[in-house]
């Protein structure tokens, strides 16, 4: 398995005969650097978004074209990508899509969710989500944008995720303070990847908090943009 992190909340995850591009925001993201993109998404084969806010989906039309692929996404995304042209795979939480040997199952997240990057105003968009995603022995809690919520009790005893890549910048979503909790409380991770963080200055810039509020036993890997991570 391989992990790649395109700063902010995109990564590029290589799993059994996938490559999924999950919020693959390249475009207008100041820490993915220019000229990179071609070899940052060549050979995916599926995009994952976790909701339609501009900095984690406003390259999936764009992106999807380019590369001849699907984006994969709540139904009211879906429909609106439709809508743009863009192959998709519409679905919900609780669903399961199986992508190229990968299991990939919506799971709950609390944020808000729109189309903010038209120049329209707000567009309805469904909700926001994250990803169980398994494969190679291994299971993915990626949480998108989201809070603590007690759905991770559950989410965490049903799925049993051993790498737990983490939405903990502050500001929009858990800081990492709270997702440190959150993830000693409930979740038995190996490996936990922080991200939605560094990108702007309201955002936290090191993982330190989250690191020392984590039992021992738990490796924190701070991604470096287009470092691939080898778990």
């Amino acid at each position: 398995m391989q992990i790649t992190w395109f700063g902010h909340s995109g990564f590029r995850i290589e799993i059994e005969q996938a490559v999924l591009l999950v919020d693959p925001w390249l475009t207008g993201n100041p820490m993915f650097p220019a000229g990179h993109e071609d070899a940052a998404v060549q050979g995916a084969t599926h995009i994952l978004l976790t909701h339609a806010h501009g900095d984690h989906a406003s390259d999936a039309v764009r992106l999807a074209k380019k590369l001849g692929i699907a984006v994969h996404c709540i139904h009211e995304v879906s429909e609106w990508l439709n809508g743009q042209g863009v192959q998709t795979v519409g679905f919900g939480k609780g669903g399961t899509l199986h992508l190229n040997g990968a299991k990939v199952t919506m799971v709950n997240a609390v944020h808000s969710a729109s189309i903010d990057f038209t120049g329209q105003g707000l567009l309805p968009a469904g909700s926001a989500a994250g990803f169980m995603i398994a494969g190679e022995g291994h299971t993915i809690y990626l949480s998108g944008d989201t809070d603590i919520m007690a759905d991770m009790a559950w989410m965490a005893e049903l799925h049993q995720p051993d790498i737990g890549i983490l939405s903990c910048g502050g500001h929009y979503t858990m800081d990492m303070e709270r997702a440190a909790w959150a993830a000693r409380k409930w979740f038995n991770f190996r490996w936990v990847i922080p991200c939605h963080y560094r990108t702007f200055g309201l955002l936290a810039q090191d993982a330190s908090v989250l690191k020392a509020g984590l039992p021992p036993g738990i490796e924190v890997i701070e991604p470096e943009v287009l470092d691939p991570i080898r778990i």
